[in-house]
């Protein structure tokens, strides 16, 4: 088949869930035999070779430079209230993506099928749909990372600023208006957790009985990429990755600082909290204490992981998997996680990872798997099995097989 592939961002480098998540899903397609072009928002930091490196399963590339200014946004808020979009949707529709996306729909080989990888993805594939030649309507597949509406759903939800909160749940209501209707609209939407779908459309929870409209496929790794790190024998850091630009990441970030940290730095007088992601106000999450570092993003994290002793997901909001954890059994790290930060995988408390949901707990776990190596051993076996038996792409991505094989 001739597959329109649509991406937010740049499926590479794999420093990010969502683009692990496409670029696992394009390689996978292109080599099953199909016919892949992909079209892209680019950002200022995405460098040629990246580009060229996809060029390796693309027969076509076309990229679109996505800008971010608060001048751009307050557009899209206005445009946002007109239409009654929600204002994350509103916010990534561009004119000159829109008029890619027209010219590709008409060209010969007209594409067989449509994937929009994300929610802002979903209208540009509509368009494609809406200009094809008469008589090429092509399949449209939507892959939902998340169930986008629970997002500003719980950040509303721990929001002390009322103002804040009702804006908050006002776009909460807004994207799960638009993501029902959405999702009615594509032929194939394909969920990577059943919580999410069941969240949003409001069915049963047994995804085996899921029409063939409707398939839940989870985020997988390369296990061949992603290895066990060579810990050392005095690792002492507690680390985070993710980016502190996403809100929930930001949120989790500052609650743990704020109420774990100190619980754990009273124990532990030797261990210090290192943040590793892209984040511009770097001042603001270390401010004078000295046993937090704040690295920014990093192209690689050996050294790091190689002192870590503890990796924290401490989200209080997000929906669909965290890639985060699964990157963490990989490299062989026990891991600390919220409820919601281990939402979507097969988590089992004190076997693959601990979870805790308030300060004292997430502290004293912790602490627990610090001074434990019986108990931290034991967390990073059982994590790097689960990732083997379940969470390999090689064996779950067959599955997108039958998506695109119902329709041909």
């Amino acid at each position: 088949m001739n597959i329109l592939f649509l991406t937010q961002v740049l499926p590479y480098p794999l420093d990010a869930g969502p683009k692990v998540r496409a670029y696992l899903v394009l390689r996978h397609l292109a080599e099953s035999g199909h016919h892949v072009s992909l079209v892209s928002f680019i950002r200022d930091d995405d460098l040629p070779k990246y580009v060229e490196h996809l060029r390796s399963y693309c027969a076509e590339i076309r990229t679109v430079r996505m800008r971010r200014s608060r001048i751009l946004d307050g557009t899209a808020l206005v445009r946002a209230l007109i239409t009654g979009q929600p204002f994350l949707v509103a916010r990534d529709w561009n004119p000159s993506m829109a008029h890619v996306i027209r010219n590709l729909a008409r060209v010969q080989p007209s594409p067989d099928a449509v994937h929009a990888d994300q929610l802002w993805m979903a209208p540009y594939a509509l368009l494609a749909r809406e200009c094809a030649r008469a008589g090429r309507r092509p399949l449209t597949v939507l892959d939902q990372h998340n169930a986008v509406f629970k997002i500003p759903k719980r950040l509303a939800d721990s929001e002390t600023s009322s103002w804040k909160r009702a804006l908050l749940a006002r776009e909460a209501l807004k994207l799960a208006r638009y993501e029902r209707n959405i999702c009615g609209k594509f032929d194939r939407v394909v969920w990577v957790t059943d919580l999410d779908r069941a969240a949003l459309l409001g069915q049963g929870t047994d995804p085996t009985a899921l029409p063939v409209s409707q398939v839940v496929i989870p985020i997988a790794l390369d296990l061949s990429v992603n290895k066990p790190v060579c810990r050392r024998s005095d690792a002492h850091r507690v680390t985070f990755i993710g980016g502190l630009h996403w809100p929930p990441n930001a949120r989790g970030v500052l609650w743990f600082q704020k109420e774990v940290w100190p619980q754990i730095r009273s124990q532990v007088p030797g261990a210090v909290l290192t943040i590793i992601g892209r984040n511009p106000l770097r001042q603001r999450w270390n401010g004078a204490d000295s046993s937090v570092e704040t690295t920014g993003y990093l192209a690689d994290l050996t050294p790091y992981l190689a002192e870590t002793a503890v990796f924290v997901v401490p989200l209080l909001a997000g929906g669909g998997m965290r890639v985060k954890i699964l990157e963490a059994w990989s490299w062989g790290l026990p891991v600390v996680s919220t409820s919601i930060g281990a939402e979507g995988l097969d988590a089992r408390h004190r076997e693959n990872l601990c979870l805790a949901d308030d300060p004292g707990s997430f502290a004293a776990s912790v602490v627990e798997v610090m001074k434990n190596p019986e108990l931290a051993s034991q967390l990073t076996v059982g994590g790097r099995q689960t990732l083997e038996s379940q969470y390999g792409w090689r064996g779950l991505y067959r599955a997108w097989d039958q998506v695109y094989q119902r329709a041909i």
